[in-house]
């Protein structure tokens, strides 16, 4: 896994973040034992314009709802002492109504249905990308209308291509374009980042598992995936500098 730390995105055309009521900052708890998943987390969230906390088991994780008073928690559901289920109920038991995205192993369905009857409101199954980490806790937030505010137009604009990260939507002049969702999750963190070199190893982490363990050529292939679909018959927005990595700007 590469850790490269990420630029903030150029605010033209980079999504706003979402933010509380009072204007501050979203607040996120992230709880994990996987010390390196965490830190990984911590960051992406923090490249969202959130305020992170993380915690790495279940009585740390009770102790960290209660004082940080969090507008969103990523719980695992395997933790080493008390396990997700189990702190979730805790937090419930102090009244909080705080949304909740489970991470659960990926071949484990009985998790998932005990999270969600537990009260969850949404998971994620490792390995996953951080960008869908990033939109299910965007749109548990918005939804979670009492702890926060949505103050932000959901479309990404870059030149003549657009994005919506609600209708999950791209369209360029005007036409509509289909994407399969990790085309869709590249094609967002190419627009996140107009006009910025992004390497092989950014995307990698960005926009695959954490665990990835794919060589880069799978970034070549899907780049070229979305060439024929962005920029098929009309001016290039998708550039590769050479021994860097990739770019999107807007044409002309």
């Amino acid at each position: 896994m590469n850790s490269s730390n990420f630029d903030a995105p150029a605010t033209s055309a980079a999504i706003a973040p979402l933010v509380r009521i009072d204007g501050n900052p979203v607040r996120v708890l992230v709880v994990d034992d996987e010390r390196s998943l965490t830190d990984l987390l911590k960051m992406s969230l923090r490249y969202e314009g959130w305020e992170v906390r993380t915690a790495g088991d279940g009585h740390g994780a009770v102790v960290a709802a209660r004082e940080f008073r969090p507008d969103a928690i990523v719980l695992d559901i395997m933790l080493p002492d008390i396990d997700g289920l189990e702190v979730l109920k805790r937090v419930r038991a102090d009244g909080s109504e705080v949304p909740v995205l489970f991470l659960t192993a990926k071949d484990s369905l009985d998790d998932r249905i005990a999270g969600l009857t537990a009260g969850g409101d949404d998971y994620v199954t490792k390995p996953f990308s951080l960008e869908e980490v990033i939109a299910r806790l965007r749109a548990l937030i918005r939804r979670s209308s009492l702890a926060v505010g949505q103050a932000n137009d959901p479309v990404i604009r870059v030149g003549d291509l657009l994005l919506n990260e609600d209708s999950y939507e791209v369209s360029r002049a005007g036409e509509p374009i289909e994407l399969t969702a990790t085309e869709f999750e590249l094609l967002r963190f190419l627009m996140r980042n107009p006009r910025r070199v992004l390497s092989k190893a950014q995307i990698l982490d960005r926009v695959w598992s954490y665990e990835y363990e794919g060589k880069a050529s799978v970034v070549e292939i899907y780049i070229s995936y979305l060439r024929k679909k962005i920029d098929a018959g009309r001016e290039p927005m998708i550039h590769t500098v050479r021994g860097a990595g990739y770019m999107i700007k807007a044409a002309g």
